[in-house]
């Protein structure tokens, strides 16, 4: 598929959750792709890129790494910044930002470092450099290593484009993909989310089993990049879905203003016809008709919503009516208290990694 020599490509995952976004990249075909800090590494070219920011549903951006070279002070970094092969990947009529960090090395100023970089994109490409643009350079200067990447995503792929109604404490599409991931969650199985808030997790699960790539609704930084072929692209943004899944995906939430913004996220999302939300309150929960499933939950945790000690009511009510009444069905429920989970009574294996979710470091426990 790649049009011209391989290079380096970072996918950005969230902190602790780098396996998972490495797991899905492999599994789309992405063979070389290789776990590291912060994200996953794997070689390919543009089209590589296209597809990942396409297709991909735990990453938070993609990188494309375009270029490398050694400073070890700032007139050598204008030096050879200015004899880069900027237009081979810029167009000088897009306006361009710099992002600078640096790192172990004998340039320590980022923001000389940056407008080191801004003047060669003027001077030598034409570009405009604003700090409003949506296409952004990145330089990372480690250990006297010059790193450049375009960040190609432009917005940050969770915004899939569908949800515009939101509820007090959204679970970002990339994180629930990935959680989704970690429950074993294969679009195959029945998803029952009792406290469903915006339908985050109810409506990426019904996208998975119907094959509905996450970049389908949106614009995408790296079209306007040189490297950038409108007819590949639609060719691959065209590919149709596979075969439309039965319709086993439920959510609910005793609030209807969030039943509400559910539905209206499902219709924009092209996916209403399988999702059920209604307004309901956790002791009237019953698990739908068919095999076992999974249910999947992101309760209050009391840090941004209400008084923590009131909660432990709420989640021991949910654990005794899965206890109950969902033999067979797998749990998932991410929380930041520990002692949330525990009061639920259900027997949790040992929790992920915390990962950051709204300014807390929230949890993934699984039966």
């Amino acid at each position: 598929m790649n049009t011209q020599a391989d290079f380096d490509i970072f996918l950005v995952a969230p902190p602790g959750l780098e396996p998972l976004l490495c797991d899905e990249a492999r599994a789309l075909g992405f063979a070389s792709a290789t776990p590291v800090a912060g994200g996953v590494e794997l070689q390919g070219g543009w089209p590589d890129v296209w597809r990942a920011n396409l297709e991909l549903r735990g990453a938070s951006r993609v990188l494309a790494r375009i270029g490398a070279f050694r400073a070890f002070h700032l007139a050598q970094l204008d030096k050879r910044a200015r004899k880069f092969p900027w237009a081979d990947t810029l167009r000088p009529d897009v306006p361009l930002r710099v992002e600078a960090a640096c790192k172990g090395s004998r340039i320590y100023h980022a923001g000389a470092a940056a407008q080191r970089i801004e003047t060669a994109l003027r001077e030598e490409l034409g570009a405009t450099i604003s700090p409003e643009a949506e296409l952004v350079i990145k330089l990372r200067i480690d250990d006297d290593l010059c790193t450049i990447s375009l960040d190609t995503s432009g917005e940050s792929l969770h915004k899939r484009g569908h949800k515009e109604a939101v509820s007090k404490a959204p679970m970002r599409e990339t994180l629930a993909a990935l959680f989704l991931r970690q429950c074993g969650y294969d679009g195959s199985q029945a998803v029952v989310d009792p406290m469903c808030g915006s339908g985050t997790f109810v409506i990426e699960a019904a996208e998975i089993a119907a094959g509905l790539h996450p970049g389908r609704s949106r614009h995408f930084a790296f079209e306007q990049l040189a490297s950038f072929d409108p007819a590949v692209w639609q060719r691959m943004r065209n590919a149709p879905p596979g075969p439309r899944p039965a319709a086993r995906f439920f959510g609910y939430d005793r609030d209807a203003g969030a039943i509400r913004m559910s539905r209206a996220n499902a219709e924009r999302a092209g996916i209403s016809d399988l999702v059920t939300f209604e307004a309901q309150s956790i002791g009237d929960l019953t698990p739908p008709p068919g095999p076992p499933g999974l249910v999947i939950v992101n309760p209050p945790y009391g840090a941004r919503i209400g008084n923590k000690k009131l909660l432990y009511g709420l989640y021991a009510a949910l654990g005794q009516t899965l206890l109950a009444r969902f033999a067979g069905w797998r749990v998932g429920l991410v929380t930041s208290e520990p002692a949330l989970a525990k009061a639920t009574g259900l027997r949790f294996q040992p929790p992920g990694p915390p990962v950051p979710h709204g300014g807390l470091g929230v949890r993934l426990y699984r039966t």
